[in-house]
């Protein structure tokens, strides 16, 4: 595999996740194809990435005007997988959930070319596991991006253990044609980042279904006394409440500990629909545009 491989990128899944790959490899020059399950939902991608691209160009964050009618004629929005044939490389951006991802990744094995390699943008689900699904696990990769893309300059990437050292230099290689760096980290349900930060947020959320503290002072407290741009809560709002539960059931699932089950408010708040900003409410209220603390 070389960079022949990149000239046209598939990128699965058009929510928050797909939206920013797509967008950041368009930029770059790449060929991309965005797969999705129908035309609505490829509509609504294709309005959100001209907006951010329009945003981008109007604060001077690396887009010029002139060139968003080209970025956007290098996409191509697409709901049968036979569209992505001749892709030389697919990033994968759909739920946290293996049952799912396994028909994912089985269609795409049928599909693409024997060179092409897959990087499982994923949470917490053991690349390991998702290259199982395939007849090419060395070809299998994890490519853990942070939310927003675009505003992310670094990566987590993951070697499963199949992956070989051709597919991660491809990776690699992706990443730096849109001007990202990576950190390589071996597999491990979780990986690095999440094993990390959805225990973090857990707790965050316990400590608020406990009393002890409201979410504005828990994020609070990690912003002006630990300097972090962004607490626990704000950040579990940014990802979505659904996809935190979603992870720390399969971590508990992964490592059978009792330490990843989730909150009880956490499970309560997903019921209720409040995810965070795509909903326009988590534990902070988004519905207009303020990040005020909603109450429970």
């Amino acid at each position: 595999m070389d960079e022949a491989s990149l000239k046209t990128i598939g990128v699965v899944g058009a929510g928050v996740m797909g939206v920013g790959v797509a967008q950041c490899a368009a930029r770059a020059g790449l060929d991309v194809v965005i797969l999705d399950l129908d035309d609505a939902i490829l509509e609504r991608s294709r309005t959100e990435i001209r907006n951010q691209l329009r945003f981008q160009a109007m604060m001077g964050l690396g887009v010029a005007a002139a060139d968003i009618a080209q970025i956007m004629a290098r996409m191509r929005f697409e709901t049968e997988v036979g569209a992505l044939a001749d892709a030389g490389f697919v990033v994968e951006n759909i739920v946290e959930d293996w049952a799912h991802k396994r028909v994912v990744y089985e269609a795409l094995d049928r599909v693409c070319g024997p060179r092409c390699a897959f990087a499982a943008n994923t949470s917490a689900i053991s690349i390991t596991r998702i290259a199982s699904a395939t007849a090419r696990p060395d070809r299998v990769m994890g490519m853990h991006f942070m939310n927003p893309v675009p505003m992310k300059d670094t990566v987590e990437v993951i070697r499963g253990f199949h992956t070989s050292q051709a597919t991660l230099d491809l990776g690699i290689g992706f990443l730096r044609r849109m001007r990202m760096d990576a950190v390589v980290v071996n597999d491990s349900p979780g990986f690095v980042s999440n094993r990390v930060l959805m225990l973090t947020i857990n707790e965050a959320i316990a400590l608020v279904h406990e009393g002890v503290s409201t979410a504005a002072d828990v994020d609070r407290i990690f912003e002006s006394c630990f300097g972090h741009r962004m607490g626990p809560l704000a950040t579990a709002d940014l990802i979505g409440l659904d996809t935190i539960l979603l992870s720390l059931e399969v971590l508990q699932e992964s490592f059978g500990d009792p330490k990843f089950r989730p909150s009880v408010l956490l499970k309560k708040m997903v019921d209720a629909g409040l995810h965070g900003r795509k909903s326009g409410r988590g534990f902070f209220d988004y519905s207009t545009g303020a990040d005020a603390p909603a109450r429970h």
